[in-house]
């Protein structure tokens, strides 16, 4: 099957060619300089925009992009906003490096970092090159986010698409995939499902799957997929900076079944994610799924996606690595300390003082504490119980 780059136009990442002009459009870009004015008040819009045309001196690649840019960045949140970040990669084949390309289906615990942190454990590891993301365009508010995630490798996932414009939209999106890890040689990252799990129970989506499935130059959905060289990789956060909007997005849906958020509170919640406290956060790559599809492959189309999924949630539940606060917020909840061997009176009181600060922060008219308190307290217990179930 052959495919044109220009049949990806509305959705793929800048090319090569296109990335000077992007930069360009960026800098003359009226609301990114607001926010360049914000991080140096003290310095001028000339010289401001003068040092960063001189760093983007060389750049030629969305991979030069990441790593003369982004990789800092990343790199400064790491330091200042977690407890570090590690990565096992022992399920890979760690000897094919350079000629094998991944594509990474996930849980999501945030909108931006997740595949940023991936990104620079892959550089670290020395895969190379980092992965090309899917994000949602009701994220691509404003242009010049738009502009900046196509240099830093992402594409678009359309939403709120009708019926039909969902099947053209997740068929173009799938050749586009395809294409990217065929064609490109790039890695990909896409989450497990739409949006963020918020109570962190974390279910792979059939039509994510699905979707996969619908491109590339197999004869059938099963060597689709293979081409795609899928790994299920499980992303855990110690503590979630957003998880007191999402405990306070769950009341507003119970008090009023028709509450959206909001265009700021999406940009709330990205800024909330990278410049809140996170703890330890570990990605672990399972075996590849190529290692075990054929298991599946007889079974018909529907009780095959079915069953992928589950095999999908098996591998991503197993791979989390659970903290302290896991194992506390489920005692919790059961009203027993069955998990206390695996946290301390020290670890408690930690926990406690952190869920009070988190819980502060919510600011609702009609706020219900224990209401709230039960969310989040669900949101780190569902990763001890989702593991213990399939270890169990």
């Amino acid at each position: 099957m052959k495919y044109d780059i220009h049949e990806f136009d509305d959705i793929r990442p800048y090319e090569p060619e296109e990335m000077k002009q992007a930069f360009n459009d960026l800098l003359n870009d009226r609301q990114f300089n607001l926010i360049l004015k914000g991080f140096a008040p003290w310095l001028p819009k000339f010289l401001r925009n003068g040092l960063l045309r001189l760093a983007f001196v060389g750049v030629k690649t969305p991979l030069d992009f990441q790593l003369r840019f982004m990789k800092p960045v990343v790199q400064y949140i790491i330091r200042k906003h977690t407890d570090g970040c590690t990565f096992d990669d022992e399920a890979l084949y760690v000897n094919l490096k350079s000629q094998t390309r991944y594509s990474f289906v996930s849980n999501h615990r945030d909108i931006v970092l997740d595949s940023a942190f991936l990104d620079l454990m892959l550089h670290k590891k020395g895969y190379p090159t980092t992965v090309e993301i899917g994000i949602g365009d009701n994220l691509l508010i404003y242009p010049w986010i738009r502009r900046l995630v196509r240099m830093n490798k992402a594409f678009t996932v359309r939403r709120g698409l009708t019926a039909h414009e969902m099947m053209a939209s997740s068929q173009l999106m799938s050749r586009y995939i395809h294409f990217a890890v065929a064609k490109k040689k790039e890695n990909i990252w896409i989450a497990q499902r739409e949006g963020r799990a918020k109570d962190s129970d974390d279910r792979t989506q059939e039509s994510v799957l699905k979707m996969l499935a619908m491109g590339g130059e197999g004869s059938d959905f099963v060597e689709k997929l293979r081409d795609l060289n899928i790994v299920p990789l499980t992303i855990s956060y110690e503590y979630d900076p957003c998880d007191y909007l999402k405990a306070q997005e769950f009341q507003q849906k119970r008090d009023n079944p028709t509450f959206k958020k909001s265009k700021q509170d999406d940009l709330d919640n990205m800024k909330t994610g990278i410049l809140g406290y996170k703890g330890r956060v570990n990605y672990h790559c399972s075996t590849p799924v190529n290692q075990w599809i054929d298991q599946l492959k007889d079974l018909p189309k529907n009780e095959f996606f079915t069953a992928l999924a589950q095999r999908m949630d098996k591998e991503i539940h197993l791979g989390y690595t659970l903290y302290p606060c896991n194992y506390i917020a489920l005692d919790r909840l059961n009203g027993n300390t069955e998990q206390g061997s695996h946290y301390t009176a020290a670890d408690e009181q930690r926990f406690e003082t952190y869920l009070k600060g988190q819980l502060a922060k919510i600011k609702l008219p009609d706020k219900d504490e224990a209401f709230l308190r039960q969310k989040m307290l669900e949101m780190y217990a569902n990763p001890a119980i989702n593991k213990g179930k399939v270890e169990g």
